[in-house]
């Protein structure tokens, strides 16, 4: 198939291109700037067959880069720049996916995220737990767009929608909230609170969408949330990967959700770079399993062990600049 794929210079876009690659379609990225392309994907040995340049907020745009596509992936969203954030972010869905449906694409492929249905009602995610609206812009974006997609598949759409959870790994292009926190418990402190992480290797998110990527399935739904870990047992596992003691720090989840309060005020005052917000205290402090059960069933994926996945990702960490050798020990040295 010839598919069009928005967000391809991400993190789950740039493997999701190698996935598509290597399962033999054609792949046409469209993209705001194509040099970023050929500067992120290349390298890396990724085969891109066409370069569409458009702007997902741009409806005339998206529906030229569609022509002649059989399927697509949308995958592009913006986290910052306030609230041009929701705008631009529901826009591209309504363009590129609904403009999908109009043509007849068969199948349409979105990337939600399990925090369009944060919290879930039970205690475990579930692909069809109730949208909920997040307070933050970017958050009610994804909000809006899951809300949109639904109703394109409650008309019978062929749109498959796919909720990656927390997702790590190698080669992440334009180091995500996930990688950020990664490194920063690394170099700092893991809070021992409740909670937890849904943690999913980006190469089988990648493997995923490239597996539900078959016509007349009509609409369908997938969890990507690889394997659940408390905190501790993070923690745990990073030292037995990296052979030294991590730091860790008992504070309760109500003081971690006030922490992100004072941090969100602080950034509106002085500029810096740490992941920790509010919401994401929330999402510390109360996360909880996924049930992959019916994503490894119709799809035959199976998620990797989350020590090579964290392995891979802190090995990568280092290799690329981002983390000092001293905070990832042996795992310097390792491959």
């Amino acid at each position: 198939m010839r598919i069009l794929v928005s967000g391809a210079t991400g993190f789950i876009g740039s493997h999701a291109c190698a996935a598509l690659g290597a399962a033999g379609h054609t792949i046409r990225v469209m993209a705001r700037n194509p040099q970023r392309v050929d500067a992120i994907l290349k390298p890396r040995g990724i085969e891109i067959h066409e370069v569409a340049k458009a702007d997902m907020t741009d409806a005339t745009s998206v529906a030229k880069a569609l022509e002649g596509c059989d399927a697509a992936v949308h995958m592009a969203a913006t986290m910052y720049g306030g609230a041009d954030v929701l705008e631009a972010n529901v826009a591209g869905v309504r363009n590129v996916v609904g403009q999908a449906c109009e043509r007849g694409l068969d199948p349409i492929l979105y990337t939600s995220s399990i925090a369009s249905m944060f919290p879930p009602p039970d205690g475990i995610h579930r692909v069809d737990d109730p949208v909920v609206s997040l307070k933050t812009t970017y958050g009610f974006s994804k909000s809006e767009g899951e809300r949109y997609v639904r109703s394109l598949q409650a008309e019978g759409a062929p749109v498959v929608t796919i909720y990656p959870a927390g997702v790590y790994g190698p080669e992440d292009p334009v180091l995500g909230e996930a990688s950020k926190g990664l490194r920063d418990r690394l170099r700092f402190t893991w809070f021992d609170t409740t909670g937890g992480t849904a943690c999913v290797d980006v190469r089988d998110v990648a493997k995923v969408i490239a597996a539900a990527l078959e016509p007349g399935k009509g609409p369908r739904r997938f969890m990507a949330g690889g394997h659940f870990l408390t905190w501790m047992e993070e923690a745990a596992l990073v030292e037995r990967l990296t052979g030294r003691r991590v730091r860790r720090l008992r504070i309760p989840p109500a003081a971690l959700r006030g922490v992100g309060r004072l941090l969100d005020w602080g950034k509106q005052v002085v500029a810096f770079d740490y992941p920790l917000t509010h919401e994401a205290a929330q999402f510390v402090t109360m996360s909880v399993p996924c049930d992959n059960t019916g994503t490894t069933k119709a799809l035959g994926v199976e998620f990797r062990a989350t020590e090579e996945t964290l392995g891979d990702a802190i090995r990568w960490l280092h290799r690329a600049g981002h983390i000092d050798a001293r905070f990832v020990g042996k795992l310097a040295s390792a491959g």
